[in-house]
């Protein structure tokens, strides 16, 4: 089993939503994060609300950039088909457009049934 960790635009959310839902993955969690790297801002993309010292411009530079963190657990032979699909409709060509981590997961444990490995997770 494997965690696909992806820091995405906001704005991608609803395209790579629906595009893992095609490729028979709906099980994830989705954070509002903020971070900064090489990006450093793209402000006509920002629309969310933010604290205004969060978003600080200076010199069309932003302190911190809003994304999306979405985490998934799957199973081995999946973890190409979700980081294909999530390249696939996040990649722009420009800075900015993210980063996919793919993790290893030694064990995962159901609370409500005690299922553990892999049929925890399905």
């Amino acid at each position: 089993m494997k965690e696909i960790i992806a820091m995405i635009r906001p704005k991608m959310m609803a395209k790579t939503k629906d595009i893992l839902e095609k490729a028979g993955i709906a099980s994830m969690t989705v954070l509002p994060v903020l971070g900064r790297g090489k990006q450093q801002g793209i402000a006509d993309e920002v629309n969310i609300e933010y604290r205004p010292q969060i978003l600080e411009l200076k010199n069309r530079k932003m302190k911190y950039i809003p994304k999306r963190m979405i985490s998934m657990v799957v199973q081995d032979d999946e973890t190409e088909t979700v980081v294909n699909a999530l390249v696939e409709v996040n990649r722009t060509g420009q800075i900015g457009d993210g980063k996919i981590f793919v993790c290893p997961i030694d064990d995962v444990l159901r609370i409500r049934t005690g299922e553990v490995g892999e049929a925890a997770v399905v």
